[in-house]
Parts: C-alpha cells; structure tokens; sequence
C-alpha cells in the first residue's frame, strides 16, 4: 500500500491552508471580507475601484496625488495596439467572451512581454487597463461599431466601461454601482483562479501565463458564471409567489440552484447586501418593479428551505441586468475587476517563492507485474 494512503485528504482542499498572504482575509472576525486590512464595507462605501487596484497591488492607499496619476495612467494605457485588434477580430462573433479574454491576454504577452516593462506594476497595469477594451473592442466589431473616443477619455474603468457598451456618458448612480461591483470582486483570498495564478506563478512562468490560467479557472461554471445562472433562474419567474412555488419543486427535485452559499462563510457573503442594496437603487432608476421582487423571495425561500444565504453573484446578476449589461458579460466584469487581486498574489507569490506541488492520496491497483505481449 502506499504510505501516501492514509495522510488526511480534504475533498477540494476545503480547510486546507495553502500559504501565507497579506493581500486578503475572507470569513474570519467582525469584518468578514477585508483587503490590505480594509473591510470590504468600507472600501464600497468611501473608495473607488482605482484606489482599490492601487491598494491591493501596492499594499497601501494611494495619496490623492498618486490616485489622481493613476487614473491616469490606467487611461493612457487603454487604447489597443493594432495586432491585438486583428487577432480579436479573428475570433469568431459567437466564441464565449470568457475564450475572447483568455485569448487576448494571452496574445498581449507576445506585444507586452515583462521584460519591456520598467517595472511588475506596469505590466499589470497595462493588464488592467486593456481588458475591458479588449471585450468591448470584439463585441463591438462584430456589430459593426466600435469604441466611442469620448468613451476611452471617461476617468474611471466602471465609466469606461458603460460609455463604450451603451455609446454615451453613464448616469452617475450606475457608474457608481458598477464602480463598487468592480470593488467586490477584486480579491477572495485562495479562490480557485487565484490559486490556478499563484500556482502556475511558482514554476517561474511569466506573468501572462499566470493570468491566463486564472482566466480559463474563472470559466469554469462553479467558479464565475454563478451571477449568469442566476439571472436565468431569476428571469424563469414572473411573480414572487411564483418563484416560491418553484423554487420549493427544484429544491425537492435537487435542482442545482446557483447564487446561494459560499464555502468560507458561515452565515453570509458580506457583498451581498451590498450589492442587494444597490439592486434596489438601480431597480427604482429604470423603474423596473419586477425583478427584485422575484429575486427577493427566491432568496427568502432559499433561506427558509434550506439556510443558504444569496452570495456576491446573486444580486451582483439583477445589478448588472438593470445597468443594461448583456449577461454574457457578467463573468468577463469578473475578470476586468479580478485581475487586480490575482496580480498582487502573482507578485507576492514571487516575492517569497516555492513550487507549489502538493501530493495525492494514491487509490489505484497494488504493485503488479507487467506481462510482455509475444513477440510476432
């Protein structure tokens, strides 16, 4: 037998401790969620997604001198180069904009390598700053429009962002909302794309490599795409009186149901009330009087039944649905706002470096002896 056959396993590592970090802490204290020290409440509250960027890379606020130069680093830096525009527009109009994101941060790699950079801020930097041209810049292509030039001038990557989707200058409560929905999920600690980065970090491959496996871990459906799922469970229900009848049937049918539960909290995800909050903001601009509703007794129905909590996607998928976003852009925000928290583990991953190879716990056959076919 082998003497890896009776070491403790964790069914996916839950539990396990994995490494040190100073980026993150996620379910543990009185502020559940907080960056750099910074509880996740406050930060969606006074700061903005720039500051955050600043302070999970950098491990410190910016002052208003250093926030001011970084935005506008961060929009001289957005404008595509021409053969990264030619590769997007190779890809297909109907590829997964997840497979648009992998492949275009890949493809920067060759333009952009670290060693044309000053520094590892400015390559993730300069990362930050394209992927949202990158998306909008397909997407765009491929209905025959492209990026408004007052739209690569707005200061802030949330404004950026709804000024090239929709061809004008966002309402300010919108730009808002979606500037705290890029702050909630910049960083989770050892979430599995943030691992998948650090992990592939540690075998000394560049910065592009890592991120581009954190982008292909992302698309997977029970890491990102939770908020999308979400949206189309809202969307099946017309009335709340519905969605409780229905919910009730898939729960004892043991339907999948996602945007409920998180594996590191207990009692509740702390961004989603934020979110929950700004749902209702959002709800109440575009006079829309029906959704939230459903959604609301979708997750009192899920908490009754069976004590699952809505987590971050749940209303981060009725927030963005109200800010006109197309939901196949759920996950590729994720990304955009993501990028942060994986690049200071990247970095802080080298900064204190070990190859990150754990073992299994074989189950396989005994040792047998193999039995030569004859010879012809």
């Amino acid at each position: 037998m082998s003497d890896t056959a009776t070491k403790k396993k964790s069914g996916g590592l839950a539990g396990i401790v994995a490494g040190d970090s100073s980026i993150c802490v996620c379910g543990v204290g009185d502020h559940s969620l907080t960056y750099r020290g910074y509880a996740i409440e406050d930060l969606t509250e006074h700061a903005t997604f720039e500051e955050v960027a600043w302070l999970l890379l950098r491990g410190e606020a910016p002052s208003r001198g250093e926030l001011e130069a970084y935005r506008l680093k961060l929009r001289t830096l957005r404008r595509l180069p021409e053969s990264l525009k030619r590769v997007l527009e190779l890809i297909p109009h109907d590829s997964s904009m997840m497979d648009v994101m992998r492949t275009g941060t890949s493809f920067l790699g060759n333009l952009e390598p670290e060693t044309c950079k000053k520094d590892h801020f400015d390559v993730a930097d300069h990362t930050i700053a394209l992927l949202g041209p990158m998306l909008l810049y397909w997407n765009l292509y491929h209905l025959g429009k492209s990026i408004p030039e007052a739209a690569l001038n707005e200061p802030s990557l949330a404004g950026f962002f709804l000024h090239a989707l929709h061809g004008k200058s966002p309402d300010p409560a919108v730009r808002r909302a979606l500037d705290v929905s890029l702050m909630s999920y910049a960083e989770h600690e050892f979430n599995a794309s943030t691992f998948t980065a650090r992990t592939i970090a540690s075998t000394l491959a560049d910065y592009y490599s890592a991120v581009t496996g954190a982008i292909g871990a992302l698309s997977g459906p029970l890491h990102g795409g939770a908020n999308e799922k979400a949206l189309e469970l809202i969307q099946r229900f017309n009335t709340p009186e519905d969605a409780k009848a229905g919910i009730a049937k898939m729960l004892k049918d043991k339907d999948l149901i996602m945007g409920f539960g998180h594996r590191v909290y207990a009692t509740g995800d702390p961004r989603s009330p934020i979110m929950h909050e700004w749902s209702k903001k959002l709800a109440e601009l575009v006079d829309n009087t029906e959704m939230l509703p459903v959604a609301e007794a979708i997750a009192k129905t899920m908490w009754d039944e069976k004590k699952l909590f809505p987590n971050a996607d749940f209303y981060s998928a009725t927030a963005y649905h109200f800010m006109g976003i197309p939901t196949p852009m759920f996950t590729p925000l994720f990304v955009m706002s993501r990028i942060t928290g994986w690049s200071a583990h990247i970095f802080e991953q080298r900064a204190n470096n070990k190859l990150i190879r754990p073992i299994s716990r074989y189950t396989g056959p005994e040792p047998r002896t193999w039995a030569p076919l004859e010879q012809a």
